[in-house]
């Protein structure tokens, strides 16, 4: 199995990038144990088009573009129910066992996804009540699938 983090938006050079790059490859070489192939990013450049509707429109054709066969995909959009990080655990656990190739976590542009995207979504989830950049988001995306990943293998980083 493979999980993703397919995101509208290039992020750059920095802290932001570095701390992303940190926990997907941490939780890669996690992951292995358990069956996980790899833990990616991909990123596509936001729609210049004029029109918020059709921006939207043409980066959920680019998102759903980069899924494969039987992907169970995750839209975080602000209307998403709130996920704990055992919830994700479970859902990896789950995944795995049905056979599911990949997982995907789809963060839209700066006007949020496209009702193709919603539509074809399994869950929504939210990261709270807030707002946060899109860059942290990637980060936190990243961090709770190493946090699922030491869940599942009884790593002691994620402690209650």
């Amino acid at each position: 199995m493979r999980l993703k983090i397919l995101s509208i938006g290039k992020m750059k050079k920095g802290p932001e990038r570095e701390l992303l790059e940190r926990y997907c490859d941490r939780a890669t070489k996690a992951g292995r144990q358990l069956g996980i192939q790899e833990v990616a990013v991909g990123e596509w450049v936001e729609s210049r088009n004029m029109n918020a509707e059709q921006r939207k429109g043409e980066e959920a054709g680019q998102l759903l573009a980069g899924l494969r066969p039987g992907s169970l995909l995750i839209a975080l959009d602000e209307t998403g129910s709130d996920v704990t990080s055992e919830a994700i655990a479970a859902l990896v656990e789950t995944s795995l066992a049905d056979g599911i190739p990949e997982i995907c976590i789809a963060i839209g542009g700066p006007d949020g996804h496209g009702s193709e995207v919603l539509e074809r979504a399994d869950k929504t989830w939210r990261f709270g009540r807030m707002t946060w950049p899109h860059q942290l988001v990637r980060v936190m995306a990243a961090e709770q699938l190493y946090r699922a990943i030491t869940i599942l293998s009884g790593h002691p980083y994620h402690r209650e």
